[in-house]
């Protein structure tokens, strides 16, 4: 009878769901809209009519009505994720991960649709290709240690940011993420969440408990689009067309406070590049694009790298109270190329500072605010004098812009909580609003701002 019994529970084992594997799920409701405010745009421009019914990122076409008209519904979107972490030893991890969304990327605001700025951080990359309702894997790598103080992690699908020893910031740790900038501290030029084929390491100094420990991380990464191509005039792991991310970074950190700094140089940059900023700085492909026509119009390759730098500190109290933690960063960012096009961005910039309180009005929930100026061109490419007289270059950047963004994180249970949400986009298109205007071009003559209003609600299981 006893080995008859040993035998059923040997075949009962042998087919059972791996015991070292952990599912974590997380489903995520957004119900919100956005709404411009600004001018509306001119039906001639520049002795050209324009479609003041469309809406294109460089105000080219439309303005605050056409934004509405586009973007401006109310929606109901989701995000599900489905974490599938195995270990083989105790201390390593296997991680899986699915993900489905009906975030669409050309046409929801709040996926960065209209203005990049207005995505959301639970928005982005939902969904296989853009596409409502399509799962897709998006995480797939392998995190182990080796000794007492360096883990390396490798992976086919990976992303830099999630491969650092340190989070140089407290603003969103244990609470909501709302935008996308935000959530990145402001610093996405360094910070920008490539993800593709991935190769890094850190060093984390073992000290006492509740002490600061030095760190060192370094990560490589191969954009997803082009790092699992075997050709390698378009693509390949570690070659010239890679489209890459080398990110390293430098932090002191512990319970109370932490510094870090960060570099990133990217590699024909005209992908996830600077990821969030205004549309004149975001959208500068015609410098970062290393494969593009020549004068004679035939595809050349060019030179392009980027190189970006950021400092990132906080600080939070003992104990929670009205005094809130405080997290900042500020990132400067240069570009590179054989051919840089007059008038293009080379020099940008940002900055932000969030503020959290802890515990407000009920233990658990948490407030937070932040404010500041996503990636502007402080200096662009020198115009041609023949470029000057005709009006179609400025050497002066009319770029600034600001970001303002307020939530509070209600938490009805341990595994469910409920986030109202409202942020102001004050200049999100930067110089190109001057587009707007019939005489555009010159000075801070153009307005445009997006407002934006939601409940984003999460369930944990």
């Amino acid at each position: 009878r006893v080995d008859g019994l040993e035998a059923r529970v040997g075949e009962l084992e042998a087919t059972q769901f791996s015991t070292t594997t952990k599912l974590k799920g997380k489903t995520t409701f957004v119900m919100g809209a956005t709404s411009a405010g600004g001018d509306s745009g001119y039906k001639f421009y520049r002795g050209a009519v324009r479609d003041t019914n469309a809406f294109d990122k460089k105000g080219t076409k439309g303005g605050a009505d056409a934004y509405n008209r586009n973007f401006g519904a109310f929606t109901f979107n989701y995000d599900q994720r489905l974490v599938f972490d195995t270990s083989f030893t105790g201390k390593d991890k296997l991680r899986a991960r699915l993900r489905a969304g009906n975030f669409v990327k050309k046409s929801n605001a709040f996926s960065g649709a209209g203005v990049n700025l207005a995505a959301l951080d639970v928005a982005t990359d939902s969904g296989a290709g853009g596409t409502s309702n399509a799962v897709m894997l998006d995480r797939l790598f392998y995190k182990f240690p080796v000794g007492k103080e360096f883990t390396v992690i490798a992976g086919a699908i990976a992303r830099n940011t999630e491969s650092l020893a340190v989070w140089p910031s407290v603003y969103n740790k244990g609470g909501a993420k709302i935008l996308d900038w935000t959530a990145l501290m402001g610093t996405s030029g360094v910070y920008n969440k490539e993800t593709g084929q991935l190769i890094g390491a850190y060093w984390k100094q073992k000290v006492n408990k509740g002490d600061n420990a030095f760190s060192v991380s370094v990560n490589y990464v191969a954009d997803d689009k082009n790092g699992n191509d075997s050709n390698a005039r378009k693509g390949g792991f570690m070659t010239d067309n890679s489209e890459a991310s080398l990110l390293a970074q430098l932090g002191y950190a512990g319970p109370e406070w932490g510094l870090a700094f960060g570099y990133r140089y990217g590699q024909c940059d005209s992908g996830n590049g600077l990821r969030r900023g205004t549309e004149f700085a975001k959208n500068n492909t015609w410098n970062n694009n290393c494969v593009a026509k020549n004068e004679q119009g035939k595809l050349k390759r060019f030179d392009s790298s980027s190189n970006s730098y950021a400092l990132n500190a906080y600080w939070q109290p003992d104990e929670a109270g009205w005094i809130p933690s405080i997290s900042a960063g500020w990132a400067l960012n240069n570009v590179s190329a054989d051919r840089l096009v007059e008038g293009s961005p080379v020099d940008t910039q940002s900055w932000m500072v969030g503020l959290k309180w802890e515990d407000v009005f009920l233990q658990g929930n948490d407030m937070g605010f932040a404010v500041g100026q996503p990636t502007f061109a402080t200096s662009v490419k020198d115009c041609s004098k023949a470029s000057k007289k005709a009006g179609t270059c400025s050497e002066t950047p009319f770029d600034g812009n600001y970001v303002f963004e307020w939530y509070y994180n209600f938490k009805v249970t341990d595994n469910i909580a409920i986030t109202p949400s409202v942020f102001y986009l004050s200049r999100p298109m930067g110089q190109y609003t001057n587009n707007l205007v019939k005489k555009g071009g010159g000075g801070y003559d153009g307005q445009f701002n997006v407002f934006g209003g939601l409940v984003q609600t999460t369930f944990k299981f």
